[in-house]
């Protein structure tokens, strides 16, 4: 791994800043000479010649790719703004020279690897597998995290674009197709994880099926009454969990189960959901969290409470982080292929590069399965 959530300041600062904000490494410098001073980024560059970053980056490295018309363009608005390129930026970018035929003939290239929060095990477990399928490739993963943010997210996705990485695989928070439409314009690929759109390359996990799984283990064990705990930010995998689950357990003569909505997917809400449950009446015999962050947290504060697990109730979870199997009461759970799924959506990222104008968007959907242990 390449990068850590502090990476975009640092490889701001390596590569170029913007002229209205100077930052700098060390020492200011006390001259004024040009090449001491920070200089322009390519992203201004193509604001003030009307065109895409792609294609100020064709003109630099490829310009028989860009009409007579544009190239003048562009090379006024170089001109106009003082932009140099910096050359150890490139190679910083690129990455080290290697010897001929170590990883045939493709150069080596960066991707970037955006989650929602790189906090969440399982957020880093995905960003594990691009990274080692990208890795096998010769290639190198840099990871970001949105932190469920869109403002966030669209920053990343400007680094990533500036620096010219050469694809970007990301669990979307408000990417849309504009935004995708750009990127690729730009000569990424864009692949989905956990999301799909037709637009693109995604890689995703069917959790409707998921939640199908989880409810018919619950009512298989003799559970009738079962809540639904998710979180506020409910996006979209945690929604098909939910209707998976509901759908099964209505089929099965059952009510639609009470869903529980907390402030995040987080432990501490769990936690602060075991205090909800207990509170309801009539009490559910089953609990299905969308998480197993939600489980851990919910299966720690019944043993405080004196709720026996899974005697009164029984918990299940989903994704079968590695805490799930060390938490205080062993957690049954629906297991996600995490790694599998990043290095999916890196071989779908590398294959539209490989492919180039050729290339067809493909979905890859993988399934879910159930892991019991002791809590259900």
């Amino acid at each position: 791994m390449q990068c850590v959530p502090g990476w975009s300041q640092c490889v701001t600062d390596h590569l170029s800043v913007r002229s209205d904000k100077r930052h700098y490494l060390g020492k200011r410098p006390r001259s004024g000479t040009r090449s001491e001073l920070p200089q322009t980024s390519i992203r201004e560059v193509a604001r003030r010649a009307g065109v895409s970053v792609g294609t100020v980056s064709n003109v630099l490295n490829r310009p028989d790719l860009v009409a007579e018309a544009t190239r003048n363009r562009v090379r006024a608005a170089i001109e106009e703004l003082g932009f140099v390129r910096n050359e150890s930026a490139r190679r910083l970018r690129r990455g080290p020279d290697r010897t001929a035929g170590e990883f045939g003939d493709e150069p080596r290239r960066a991707f970037g690897v955006v989650v929602e929060d790189l906090t969440n095990p399982y957020a880093t477990d995905v960003a594990r597998g691009a990274e080692a399928a990208l890795n096998a490739a010769g290639h190198d993963a840099l990871w970001l995290s949105s932190d469920y943010s869109a403002a966030k997210e669209r920053r990343s996705l400007e680094l990533l674009e500036d620096q010219r990485a050469a694809g970007v695989l990301i669990i979307p928070v408000a990417l849309g197709a504009r935004d995708t439409s750009r990127l690729r314009a730009a000569g990424m690929s864009v692949v989905l994880i956990d999301r799909h759109a037709s637009e693109v390359c995604s890689a995703q996990v069917d959790h409707v099926a998921g939640g199908e799984i989880a409810a018919a283990h619950l009512l298989g064990i003799g559970r009738e009454r079962i809540a639904f705990v998710t979180g506020v930010r409910e996006p979209q995998p945690c929604v098909e969990r939910r209707d998976g689950a509901a759908r099964t357990i209505v089929e099965a003569g059952f009510a639609k189960p009470a869903t529980l909505i907390q402030d995040a997917l987080s432990p501490t809400e769990g936690q602060a959901a075991a205090h909800q449950i207990m509170a309801m009446s009539p009490r559910p015999d089953g609990v299905f969290c969308a998480n197993d962050l939600l489980a851990i947290g919910l299966i720690n504060e019944f043993g405080r409470l004196g709720v026996r697990v899974p005697e009164d109730i029984t918990v299940i979870g989903y994704d079968d982080i590695e805490l799930a199997a060390s938490a205080a009461v062993p957690l049954t759970t629906i297991r996600q292929p995490r790694r599998e799924l990043g290095w999916e959506a890196a071989e779908l990222a590398l294959a539209e590069i490989r492919e180039g104008h050729s290339h067809q968007h493909r979905q890859v959907v993988l399934r879910p399965d159930l892991v019991i242990r002791e809590s259900a």
